[in-house]
Formats: C-alpha cells, structure tokens, sequence
C-alpha cells in the first residue's frame, strides 16, 4: 500500500525539509502582524494597518496619494482603506479631496500633524521590526531573505508595485 508521499499519481506533498520550511514560514505570518500591531497600539495608539497608510502618505509626493494607489500600497481594499482614512481624518492627521486632475478620483493628504505622528512612531516601529526580524538573523540571512520574499512574490504577482520599488 502507497502512503500520500508516495502516490506520485496524486499532489506533489511536502517532504519533511519542506513540510518545516512551510510551517516556520506560516508561524512567521500568522505571528509577526499581531506583534509589529501590538507594538504599534501600546506605544503610538494605531493599528499596524493606519500606521502602513500614514506611511505610504509620507513617501509619496506632496505628501499626497489618490485613493487607489493608497489602497495598493497598503494591500487593502477601498472600502476598508476609506473607512481607516475616514478615522484618521477624524484625528485631524489625513484629509481627502477631490483629484482636481480627475474628478472621478479621491486624494489622501498627510497633514502635518499626521507627518508629526508618523515621525514620533517610526523609531518604536522600526525598533520592533529589526528586533523581530532582523536582530535574530545574520546579514547574509537578511540578504537572503530579502531574495527569498522577492522571488515568492514574484510568483504571487509579478507586477506588484512593492517590487518595483525595491529593484
């Protein structure tokens, strides 16, 4: 009798080498979000989430992103993005506004105080990333794992804008 790694008719199963990659891998993704989150709460009072879309506010020119670029960037959907947009506009920290360019698009704008808060939570963000991420690794294992996640996400979507800006 064949066992499921066996049945070379069927899947291609996991060997054991992969089966622990895959389930590191998974621990990694289903326990860093709710760290770097955590992390995020306590000290600076925003979800990991509107941390992400103040940022990509602060990197974009003018300090300003149309909605939908907005949402690519944060991987989210609109209707998700404009509801945190919504309770960060009411914190006084974004403000949307019509594309005067083309009045069928929305344009998120980081204030300034949404600068300022940006600013004061980065140094506990990036703290807790290098301590969760990068402190454990050596720089050959940073390098490769920046090769690793770039050529997964190739895969996964070959024209994600994530790529293109770090290539």
């Amino acid at each position: 009798m064949l066992s499921l790694m066996e049945d070379s008719s069927g899947p291609r199963w996991l060997n054991d080498e992969e089966r622990q990659a895959w389930l590191a891998f998974v621990g990694v993704l289903m326990r860093l979000p709710p760290a770097l989150d955590g992390q995020l709460q306590r000290d600076a009072g925003l979800s990991h989430f509107e941390y992400t879309v103040l940022a990509g506010l602060s990197q974009a020119p003018d300090r300003t992103r149309r909605m939908s670029d907005l949402a690519g960037f944060a991987e989210a959907g609109l209707p998700r993005l404009s509801q945190v947009v919504a309770r960060l506009e009411k914190r006084g920290w974004v403000l949307r506004s019509p594309d005067p360019t083309d009045g069928r698009t929305t344009l998120a704008t980081l204030t300034e105080e949404g600068w300022e808060k940006i600013v004061s939570s980065a140094p506990g963000h990036v703290e807790a990333v290098r301590s969760l991420v990068f402190d454990p690794l050596t720089k050959t294992q940073s390098r490769q794992l920046s090769e690793i996640c770039q050529r997964i996400m190739r895969t996964i979507d070959p024209d994600d804008r994530c790529l293109r800006d770090i290539d």
